[in-house]
């Protein structure tokens, strides 16, 4: 049972093109110790959107913002602003929320570091970190903010950790057929049920 002070508020893109980045970061975030959460563990038709985000958000200490898919959508030409928004829920629950809220943290994430300024120039002043659209740098950076906030515990670096993924990443086809799934069909729930079994199996 995940608690508050471990859990971690994923607050990125959805779409297929980001999925490797978020299979990357839901691994470094549990490889580190802690429980990735997202609006994509819970499956309800009658609870609104903003609703499930919200929950998350409340059981949550840390958050991971990843802004890089903030910009104009080339099918609407229309900017995506869910990221931001998002953010801002995050940011706004730690200012107004009571006890506890005051305590969270979070990570920004982009591309380019200093993108931001362009769009979004408000949040100068958070923990912003690139990653260039690279899984190794997801995980770097993931490893890198977590470590700060575990006082007293040395986690093995974002090289070694990357290490360990792409065994994970190779191993992840057989082991969701072992359990009848089927690798290109996983949910959240599914993908991260397997990073947890093969990380108790597979111990530093």
């Amino acid at each position: 049972m995940s608690t508050y002070e471990d859990n971690v508020f994923l607050n990125v893109p959805f779409d297929k093109k980001y999925k490797r980045l978020l299979n990357a970061l839901v691994f470094a975030v549990h490889d580190c110790g802690f429980v990735a959460r997202s609006a994509l563990e819970i499956e309800d038709s009658g609870q609104a959107r903003v609703e499930k985000i919200l929950n998350v958000i409340a059981e949550c200490k840390f958050g991971i913002h990843d802004i890089s898919r903030a910009g104009i959508d080339r099918t609407t030409g229309l900017p995506r602003f869910n990221m931001p928004l998002e953010l801002g829920f995050f940011l706004g629950a730690k200012r107004f929320g009571s006890g506890r809220d005051h305590e969270k943290r979070c990570l920004v994430l982009d591309r380019e570091r200093f993108r931001y300024r362009d769009f979004c120039s408000d949040i100068s002043g958070q923990d912003i970190r690139s990653h260039g659209d690279q899984p190794r740098q997801v995980i770097r950076a993931t490893r890198d903010w977590l470590s700060s906030h575990r006082a007293g515990v040395l986690m093995p670096g974002g090289k070694a950790i990357f290490d360990r993924y792409e065994r994970f990443r190779a191993q992840l086809p057989a082991q969701a057929r072992d359990v009848n799934l089927e690798p290109r069909e996983l949910t959240f729930g599914d993908y991260t049920h397997l990073v947890v079994g093969w990380l108790s199996k597979t111990p530093w």
